[in-house]
């Protein structure tokens, strides 16, 4: 496990990534003491469809000012202060990686939202928190990694009250085979771990989750990464976005997700869950 855990940390810590947002902002023309929160979206939200989607799944809830809010794998924290501008929510983020979370917390001092959000270093197998401490855990991109998925939601339960909700965006496996490497979550199959959606469903419902919302987002994932190779074509690359996370096979990975997408290798859902 340890050995594992080292693997995935090291796949996502790069090293400089700070540094590296930092020049790009500049290089755009930001003023490093003025940033908002939207200023960061290009590369602060390392999922599918970036802050477009984050936006679709805090309104598949009615978020309220001063939930309590986890995010579970905030990798740059990008959602959790979305969740905090926008919202009001007090938000707290865990991630496996370092690097990760010192970043998300110094992109939250610059943007103003340090009182609002807070970033600590944890496994998603691990929380740190005590029982039904949270309103809303929400986690987009992170249960990939993981190979024991009861575990992973048996934690998201834990730490959720009675009545709270589970907000996810996430990529499950489809029927058209396994997927092509390298991929944003994986260089290889030695860390990537994914279930189908069918699997995650119902061990939701063992657990005592009610499904509210239960949606296939595959498609306008597709049409999402199309639609950025033609910003590509007419614009050429920008100096701020995820290539930044993704290091040299960045342009391998994006090819690689569009064609796991097209061949039904990978799906993606977002879903609205229920303690009970």
């Amino acid at each position: 496990m340890a050995t594992v855990l080292a693997h995935i940390e090291q796949h996502y810590g790069r090293g400089r990534i700070l540094d590296s947002i930092l020049d790009a902002l500049r290089t755009t023309g930001k003023d490093l003491a003025r940033l908002v929160p939207a200023d960061l979206a290009p590369v602060d939200e390392f999922h599918i469809r970036g802050r477009e989607a984050t936006i679709e799944l805090a309104r598949r809830a009615s978020l309220t000012a001063d939930l309590r809010v986890l995010d579970v794998g905030c990798g740059l924290g990008g959602s959790a202060r979305h969740l905090a501008a926008e919202h009001q929510c007090h938000v707290t983020g865990i991630d496996l990686t370092p690097e990760y979370v010192e970043v998300a917390n110094a992109l939250a001092d610059l943007v103003g939202l340090k009182d609002k959000v807070a970033f600590r270093q944890a496994s998603a197998l691990g929380v740190p928190f005590d029982d039904a401490s949270f309103d809303v855990v929400w986690t987009e991109h992170v249960q990939m990694n993981i190979a024991d998925k009861l575990a992973f939601y048996r934690e998201i339960a834990r730490v959720t009250r009675p009545k709270g909700l589970l907000l996810f965006h996430d990529i499950f496996l489809g029927d058209g085979g396994p997927p092509h490497y390298p991929v944003p979550w994986a260089e290889d199959a030695s860390i990537s771990c994914l279930a189908a959606p069918g699997e995650v469903r119902q061990i939701l419902d063992d657990l005592g989750f009610v499904i509210h919302d239960w949606v296939d987002k595959s498609e306008a994932s597709l049409d999402w990464f199309m639609k950025a190779i033609g910003r590509l074509k007419t614009a050429g690359p920008q100096p701020l976005g995820l290539h930044l996370l993704m290091g040299n096979t960045a342009k391998a990975k994006f090819e690689n997700n569009i064609r796991n997408l097209r061949e039904g290798r990978v799906v993606v859902f977002q879903a609205l869950a229920e303690k009970h």
